[in-house]
């Protein structure tokens, strides 16, 4: 199943993660011994995972919509319009595929970057994940969600 944009999608990854990095140079161990190696600069941190959502609404309001698309009630007031209108668009598509996962088994919150929220949604017949971000005013400004990985 491929991936289902409902919104803009959101670029969790950070840039550096796309940066190349130079391979290091080889002593050439015809002329002399290698040096012994030297200690290198310790590798930064891995980013500590958010423990709560960026929103507190963020998982109520992923239940709903998903509830919505399952009973064919989607509530299109908690969205920007841009993301209502995209929304409408693809409901005749979203909406059977949504309720073709089943009830919802677990909502789990994962991990929180750039004020959107990853959440594992374990279905009856899928286990998905899914991004919910927030505009400043409240609204929800993008909605995404992928087969689990």
């Amino acid at each position: 199943m491929k991936p289902l944009l409902i919104a803009a999608a959101l670029v969790l990854a950070p840039a550096a993660a796309h940066a190349q990095v130079a391979a290091g140079s080889m002593p050439n161990t015809f002329d002399q011994p290698a040096a012994p190696a030297r200690a290198s600069a310790a590798a930064p941190a891995p980013a500590a995972r958010a423990t709560a959502p960026a929103n507190p609404r963020a998982e109520a309001t992923l239940r709903a919509f998903i509830s919505g698309a399952q009973t064919g009630a989607i509530d299109y007031s908690v969205m920007t319009p841009d993301l209502a209108t995209k929304v409408r668009e693809q409901e005749g598509q979203v909406r059977p595929l949504i309720q073709s996962l089943g009830a919802v088994q677990a909502v789990d919150f994962v991990d929180s970057q750039d004020g959107a929220d990853l959440f594992a949604v374990v279905f009856a017949n899928a286990a998905t994940e899914w991004i919910i971000g927030f505009d400043e005013s409240g609204k929800v400004a993008a909605l995404l969600f992928r087969p689990a990985q």
